[in-house]
């Protein structure tokens, strides 16, 4: 990129000052105690507002900002050729199931593609007894979880494990049916876990159900209320070892084709080594592994860019924790350090100095995670200039129209002229993207709030703020 370019793309141009009065008022609204970080910036770099630009903030999801930009960057987008696919390998009697890091592999009846009967099928065609079953997710070292997640989000799809051998969103599903009133619930699930059924039938009120599961417990406790006539509905669980309830699924699928599985189920993890880091490494690429053994089958999944659509249209964490972790396969070990490391890197190219920014993992569930507005608008506006820049926008979600934005902005006069990244956690709220203003200029912005009180949101007053601006410039 050109000094003049970079120069553009990082310009503070005159501070705007206090807000005018309508923006501040809508940011006043998130109530006593939060903390807003709010810039908005023209298409010469020009702020129209500054509110706390250079302080740091906990990004939540807008983390997946900066994991999707590394992997347009990084990785073919295009591509179909199964770079990530996972495949079935015949080691004598036994079964494994790589995985490579691709994120859709699925165990549903209905599955039309990627889809793990495939491989049972093809094993089947093969051979008619097998012995273990195992499950290898170690193209990538067992970093299941991020530094900073709490960890009561393990229980459920949110924090479910991450690996590069993925099944069904690494979750599994219970279905709760109603009883008679005054009696449990029917709560059913495939076999992984073993349920443990607190809750309760009632007639009238408002139900509420929450599932619970210690770490490394394979008890779920479902507690709560259920009303009586009601629709049965699912729970998802999330799992530990998703490389175990890979190979688990494929042990069944095997024996719906009329596979004898005389062994058992197991799996291959790479324990996290001082290679893994960069740092410890001295920045050296990680040592390429030896060419892997013949294969029977493999997945080719579809294109990876549809697959970063869905990770920042709804927010997926698993998914967008994987393609961290692929970026970091194409340039290292697949480790979560080299991950990072090469987002610094895009960063640093970019020209954001190192104090503007933290992360510990790619989803935005660490609570480790921090990042200036200022830093976040410099990274939006050097997306937009990138040859893949209108395709990574188009991954974003559009208020009033779809994703988690769906139900904001809409009806507004930013329905469908706003494109951005939601991010909800603790405390915390954040909104950034582009959005059309009503002088028909594209505005790039971004919006933290920290410190949100109680069970409250901040949502509303960032919308109303950027409403504001959009309706004054």
């Amino acid at each position: 990129m050109t000094p003049i370019v970079l120069g553009l793309l990082l310009s503070a141009g005159t501070p705007a000052g206090s807000p005018p009065d309508g923006i501040a008022a809508a940011l006043a609204e998130a109530g006593p105690g939060t903390r807003i970080g709010l810039i908005v910036v023209d298409g010469t770099g020009r702020e129209i507002v500054a509110v706390r630009p250079d302080e740091r903030f906990v990004p939540a999801s807008n983390t997946k900002i900066f994991t999707t930009a590394a992997a347009f960057a990084t990785l073919d987008m295009t591509s179909t050729d199964g770079g990530g696919g996972a495949e079935v390998r015949l080691e004598g009697q036994n079964v494994v199931l790589v995985g490579h890091g691709d994120a859709r592999l699925s165990s549903a009846a209905a599955c039309k593609v990627d889809c793990l009967a495939t491989l049972a099928h093809a094993v089947a065609a093969h051979m008619r007894v097998v012995h273990d079953v195992i499950g290898d997710d170690s193209a990538f070292p067992d970093e299941r979880w991020p530094q900073g997640m709490s960890w009561n989000n393990q229980a459920g799809r949110y924090g479910t494990a991450i690996s590069a051998l993925t099944i069904d969103d690494n979750v599994a599903a219970l279905s709760v049916a109603p009883g008679r009133p005054g009696a449990p619930p029917a709560v059913t699930g495939d076999g992984y876990y073993r349920i443990e059924n607190r809750a309760i039938t009632v007639v009238g009120g408002r139900p509420s159900l929450e599932v619970t599961r210690l770490p490394g417990s394979d008890v779920v406790r479902v507690t709560g209320t259920v009303l009586a006539g009601a629709v049965p509905r699912s729970l998802l669980v999330g799992i530990d070892d998703p490389a175990h309830r890979a190979a688990w699924r494929l042990r069944d699928l095997l024996r719906a084709e009329g596979v004898r599985v005389a062994g058992k189920v197991t799996v291959r993890h790479r324990p996290p080594s001082p290679s893994d880091d960069p740092e410890l490494r001295g920045g050296a690429p990680a040592p390429h592994a030896p060419a892997p053994p013949f294969a029977l089958a493999r997945l080719t999944p579809p294109p990876l860019g549809e697959d970063v659509r869905l990770t920042n249209k709804v927010s997926q964490n698993l998914h967008a924790e994987l393609l961290l972790r692929r970026v970091a396969a194409a340039t290292g070990s697949g480790s979560v350090a080299d991950g990072r490391a090469a987002v610094r890197q895009m960063l640093n190219g970019i020209g954001i100095p190192r104090w503007q920014y933290d992360f510990s993992d790619g989803s935005g569930m660490s609570s480790y995670n921090r990042v200036t507005p200022r830093a976040t608008v410099a990274v939006l506006r050097w997306i937009a200039v990138q040859p893949w820049g209108f395709a990574w926008r188009e991954t974003l979600p559009v208020g009033g129209v779809d994703g988690t934005l769906a139900a904001r902005f809409h009806a507004t006069a930013l329905d469908g002229r706003l494109f951005a990244k939601t991010g909800s956690l603790n405390a915390t709220n954040a909104l950034s993207g582009y959005l059309t203003a009503a002088s028909g200029q594209v505005l790039t912005f971004a919006a933290f709030a920290n410190d949100v009180a109680g069970d409250t949101s901040a949502t509303s007053a960032i919308d109303k703020a950027l409403l504001a601006v959009a309706a004054t410039n």
